[in-house]
Formats: structure tokens, sequence, C-alpha cells
């Protein structure tokens, strides 16, 4: 694993190792990032279910404003900021060890809005049709904001979701990126 563009790009990223943790395959960051070329240039970026960091890492390494970071496993947050660390960007960035729905509240409690949500749960446990009712619920993405999620090509994908709508979808083997936006 490692930052493939950017002020970092080179930089080999620390991973946890076992089944608890499955990171975004280079592949599939490098195509997202392409998706999203100049969009994520000073944008605010949230990383739910963040594992270690990857994606997130990239887009700060791609020039976003911000990037928060959430995951509730104390283990992958451990490697997290190790990562950070690392790059010297720790104190660039947030991270909340807490679950989504809390994060969520928080976030809507503080009256934050993010501009790209981008969120890689575990495959097949409907956490990501949640959180996509949670984030539209708490409005906590902007006007022209987009949520990527990945996740199982077999995990069926609602076309709407709140006030959220199904754009766009791309496979990869057996990973698929969905894409939302706030209905016009």
């Amino acid at each position: 694993m490692r930052v493939i563009s950017g002020e970092l790009k080179g930089r080999k990223l620390e991973k946890l190792e076992g089944l608890e943790i499955r990171p975004t395959s280079d592949r599939v960051k490098e195509s997202l990032f392409n998706m999203l070329g100049a969009k994520v240039f000073d944008k605010s970026f949230l990383d739910l279910f963040a594992g270690t960091g990857g994606i997130g890492i990239e887009a700060y390494s791609r020039g976003v404003a911000e990037v928060v970071f959430v995951d509730t496993n104390a283990k992958s947050i451990q490697v997290l900021k190790g990562n950070l660390e690392k790059f010297k960007i720790s104190d660039k960035v947030e991270i909340y060890n807490t679950d989504y729905i809390n994060a969520i509240s928080k976030f809507a409690a503080d009256n934050r809005k993010f501009d790209i949500i981008f969120m890689d749960p575990p495959y097949l446990k409907g956490y990501e049709k949640n959180a996509l009712l949670e984030i539209s619920d708490k409005d906590l993405l902007s006007p022209k904001g987009i949520i990527i999620i990945e996740h199982d090509l077999t995990d069926e994908m609602p076309e709407k979701s709140g006030r959220l709508t199904m754009t766009r979808q791309k496979k990869y083997g057996k990973t698929m990126l969905t894409f939302y936006a706030l209905e016009i």
C-alpha cells in the first residue's frame, strides 16, 4: 500500500495485518481519485470507516483542505496515527475513535458539512445503508458534495436514501464503488 499521487506520492503506508481490515486496493484508489480529479482540491473530506486511513491520506496528498478520519477499531487508529506521524501530518487532520453513528451525530451537533464523504465499512453488514440515511437526516453533505461507498459487488445499494440519489456505480472485480449526491 502506497500513496499514489500528490504531496506524499510514493510514500509507503503501514497496514494492519489480519482479516479485521480490508484496505482499498491501489487499483481502486487510483481509479477513484482519477474520477474525482481536481474536485478534491481545497474540499472537506470525511473518511468514515477509515481503517488505517489510506483513502483519507491519499485525499490529503492530493490537496483537500481538511481530512477527518472515523473508525471504531483501536488497532486501526493506532496504525493510522503512526502513518500520520511518519508523514508529519498528524496535526493537520482530525481523528475520531468512535462508531459512525456517534461521529455523524457529533458532526451534526457541530453543524459541520463535508464536500466528499468516503465510506468503506465491513462488507455485507448494512452499515453503509444506515450511514446514508443518517448523513441525509443529519444534513452532513454540502449542497454540491458527493458520497462514495466502497462495497461488495453482491451488496445491493438503494437508488435513493433520504435526500440522496445514486449517481454512478463502477465495478472492480468483486468490489463496487457507488456514488451519491443530494437531490436537486
